[in-house]
């Protein structure tokens, strides 16, 4: 579903690179909040986050990111100015002191020097402020990178991998400050376990094809820090090719295909993520 009010907006978009379809062209719709992609490594997060960021352009269709034609090149000086982008590997800085990287990252942006200390304050770095990134602990070093993507307040945030070598209590404890970053902040993770329960909206990529997973907030379990995610099911991404073959999703929810030699359409119900079924 694309809504009028969507951050990213894809109209037949598709990622070619390397003689496949790392996504095949399709349309959907990213809102606002946290957002998850999810998929195993190599199948393309990280240049679809390129693409978002508008490092990358799409081989097919149409890409509008915060009401601006990423196609038009007079446009993209002016959004970029309204994104921040953080790559999965910055270990390029881990010679830098956190206050010489976030500071080179605001002269990058454009951002005002009291920015600087601003946002190591929000980020609670101030104590490690005069360290060297090399010599922080995993999620200290990563909020250092944040702080350096986030200095010029951006109104999308993209993050390549963030939770990568954070311990589970640690990452518990970062959803509430990503989620704070910036009004779309969008995630990328190996597994959907990971960030399912804890994003507003959350994105499975495989085999070229995007698919939504529908979430709930994760209930606080009494008397202990444990939480566990709740799945309802998932939910495809319709491309050009589903609706030749007359695959479509009405308001129900539910998937409902023309097959022929029939004289009604097939209706399917949600599958429970992880049954093995599919459309």
């Amino acid at each position: 579903m694309i809504a009028d009010v969507s951050t990213i907006v894809a109209r037949g978009m598709g990622v070619h690179r390397r003689g496949r379809w790392l996504l095949r062209p399709a349309d959907f719709g990213i809102a606002g909040g946290l957002i998850g992609l999810t998929g195993p490594s190599g199948v393309g997060k990280s240049t679809l986050l390129a693409t978002f960021a508008t490092l990358r352009r799409p081989h097919v269709g149409a890409l509008d990111v915060l009401g601006y034609d990423t196609g038009n090149s007079a446009d993209l000086r002016h959004l970029r100015a309204r994104i921040g982008h953080l790559p999965s590997d910055f270990s390029w800085a881990d010679g830098l002191r956190v206050r010489d990287f976030v500071a080179y990252a605001a002269y990058y942006k454009c951002a005002p020097t009291p920015a600087v200390n601003s946002v190591i304050e929000r980020l609670d770095l101030g104590d490690v402020a005069a360290m060297k990134l090399g010599m922080l602990p995993t999620d200290v070093r990563l909020r250092a990178g944040m702080a350096a993507t986030c200095v010029h307040e951006p109104e999308l945030v993209l993050l390549d991998e963030p939770l990568t070598g954070v311990n589970e209590q640690a990452a518990n404890e970062l959803f509430p400050l990503l989620r704070s970053l910036a009004p779309t902040v969008l995630i990328t993770a190996p597994a959907a376990g990971q960030v399912v329960g804890w994003c507003d909206q959350v994105f499975a990529l495989a085999r070229g094809r995007l698919t939504e997973l529908a979430t709930q907030p994760r209930p606080t379990v009494t008397g202990g820090r444990g939480r566990h995610p709740t799945v309802g099911g998932h939910m495809e991404v319709i491309t050009p090719r589903d609706r030749t073959a007359g695959l479509t999703v009405p308001a129900s929810g539910h998937h409902v295909r023309d097959v022929p030699g029939l004289d009604v359409p097939v209706r399917l119900k949600r599958l429970p993520v992880g049954s093995g079924a599919g459309v």
